[in-house]
């Protein structure tokens, strides 16, 4: 400030940055990949890559879900006439098909994941494992 002298309930305070110990912590450097045997590193990665591609699977089909439904409520005007316990049967489909569908992709994601850890899954293209 040039020449003027600060008025008011702000006068004479700075500004001071106040975190946690866990922040300063959490915000350290850490090594991106720890330290494993080379057959170990390629194991994981391959793993990593496998479970990758499931998951864009996954989410994938979930925007289907969620793009989806829209479209096939737009596609069938007459759902909005038909009544299930004096509920239009459009208002069902969007507050329970969403859940349901959330709740079945996220158990399939769940076991084919577990399934690629162990080993136990479909062979993948150049993973070398059955």
């Amino acid at each position: 400030m040039t020449g003027r002298a600060r008025i008011g309930p702000r006068a004479g305070r700075t500004r001071v940055a106040v975190s946690s110990p866990q922040t300063r912590l959490a915000m350290a450097w850490r090594p991106d990949v720890p330290h494993l045997a080379p057959g170990e590193r390629e194991r994981a990665v391959a793993l990593y890559r496998i479970q990758l591609r499931r998951a864009l699977v996954a989410v994938a089909l979930l925007a289907g879900l969620v793009v989806g439904l829209p479209v096939l409520l737009a596609a069938f005007p007459g759902l909005d006439g038909v009544r299930l316990l004096g509920v239009p049967v459009s208002w069902l489909a969007v507050g329970l098909l969403p859940y349901a569908g959330l709740i079945a992709l996220a158990a399939w994601h769940l076991r084919r994941a577990e399934r690629a850890e162990n080993g136990t899954g479909r062979a993948e293209k150049g993973s070398g494992r059955p």
